[in-house]
């Protein structure tokens, strides 16, 4: 049996936040629960979802390890979203962080660049 995961960020201004993982992600959300949070469908059956919780907002950090790396840190580039980090491990592994409206890091990780 598949394993939903549902990865949640909590943020000040909804409209605002859907605008920006929108810019991120690359894609709208897949569905809005109710009027307090939108879906993002990363891979089948692995959600982000920002969700309007004004008290909590600011604090989350969620990498998402992806096969497309260069890819969609390009697409997030061509959207006009600037990252706040980019580093590459010893190993070559490469990570880029970017941070939302409200301090929330939402990172993207790849993989050492093959010879």
């Amino acid at each position: 049996m598949p394993v939903d995961l549902f990865a949640g960020i909590s943020v000040r201004d909804l409209p605002a936040a859907v605008a920006w993982y929108t810019a991120l992600l690359g894609s709208e959300p897949a569905f809005a629960p109710n009027d307090v949070e939108s879906v993002f469908e990363i891979a089948e059956h692995r959600y982000v979802y920002v969700e309007l919780r004004p008290d909590h907002a600011g604090h989350g950090m969620i990498t998402l390890f992806v096969p497309d790396f260069a890819e969609r840190v390009a697409g997030a580039a061509a959207r006009g979203l600037v990252p706040a980090r980019e580093e590459t491990y010893e190993n070559g592994v490469r990570k880029t962080t970017y941070t939302d409206p409200d301090g929330n890091e939402i990172s993207f990780g790849g993989g050492p660049v093959s010879d």
